[in-house]
């Protein structure tokens, strides 16, 4: 029921990687498999709760701490979001107030402070590459200096068919790699996530996992592509209302040079379609054109 009334719905990835009984041997085998460690103990990991910096109404990010590394860990079904060093660095300093005593911030001796990583993780069905690098400073306006800040995303494609290392070391995220590659086998037939779920289990990928919570997985997948639909959606009507603008812009600048050239030509009877088109800094075209247009 706690999960029904959370304001923000989860993704099967934050569900298996941070909300369900797994959740933490699950986070700890996919931290061993990025650091080639072999922690066992679960209590070694501490979930840091962030909302509202990532992503809205949808969560699709998870944070956690172990053995003084925190990690920030996002997943995209779609484009490669661009400015997720940017919503990184905004996180990290709410997650900084959680892990940071208060008080501590005001000492004037040194506070040793959680290192921080940026993962995401990408299995959408664009082409992407391998693995790619991105850097804050990238959004820069101008070159960094000695003093300015820095902070890098690795962007690491799961798609089961570009077979990452990461995969081979991580059980649970290949199976999770798996999972969506089967439910997009599905996507065109009817009660195709149903379809999903029972070939998986049947194939033996999150079978323990999606005999405990089929159908909420079922609700999960529907609520995430549901709101990956409804985003695209309003990037192109955002799209189209910005051409719809532009042209709109552009037909009233059209008319105000008209008015302009018009004006010009009376007021100078014996200059040349070069002489206006220089003093109103146009071209002799829309000269020509609006002379045309009005009998001039």
């Amino acid at each position: 029921m706690e999960k029904e009334n959370r304001e923000h719905k989860d993704s099967v990835f934050v569900d298996l990687f941070y909300q369900d009984e797994t959740a933490k041997k699950n986070l700890l085998s996919l931290y061993n498999a990025l650091h080639d460690t072999e922690y066992e103990d679960e209590a070694l990991v501490r979930k840091v709760k962030i909302d509202d910096v990532l992503y809205k109404n949808f969560k699709n990010d998870i944070s956690f701490e172990v053995n003084g590394q925190v990690l920030v860990f996002g997943e995209h079904q779609s484009t490669v979001n661009k400015n997720m060093c940017l919503r990184c660095l905004m996180y990290m300093g709410r997650a900084y107030e959680q892990l940071v005593d208060r008080k501590a911030r005001y000492r004037t001796t040194l506070v040793k402070i959680p290192t921080p990583e940026f993962y995401t993780f990408y299995n959408g069905e664009k082409e992407q590459p391998l693995e790619q690098i991105l850097s804050l400073s990238d959004a820069f306006m101008n070159p960094a200096g000695e003093n300015s800040v820095e902070l890098k995303v690795k962007v690491i494609n799961i798609n089961s068919d570009k077979a990452h290392e990461l995969l081979g070391k991580c059980g649970i995220l290949k199976e999770y790699s798996q999972f969506i590659s089967m439910v997009r086998k599905y996507s065109d037939e009817e009660s195709a996530i149903k379809k999903a779920i029972r070939e998986c289990m049947e194939q033996g990928i999150l079978s323990d996992y999606l005999k405990r919570k089929g159908s909420e997985v079922e609700n999960m997948l529907i609520a995430e592509y549901s709101y990956e639909e409804d985003i695209q959606v309003k990037q192109e009507e955002a799209m189209q209302q910005g051409v719809q603008k532009g042209i709109r812009q552009g037909r009233q600048e059209g008319l105000i040079l008209c008015g302009k050239i018009f004006q010009a030509v009376k007021k100078n009877p014996d200059f040349t379609n070069e002489q206006i088109a220089l003093k109103l800094a146009c071209s002799v075209e829309e000269v020509e054109s609006t002379k045309k247009m009005f009998g001039i």
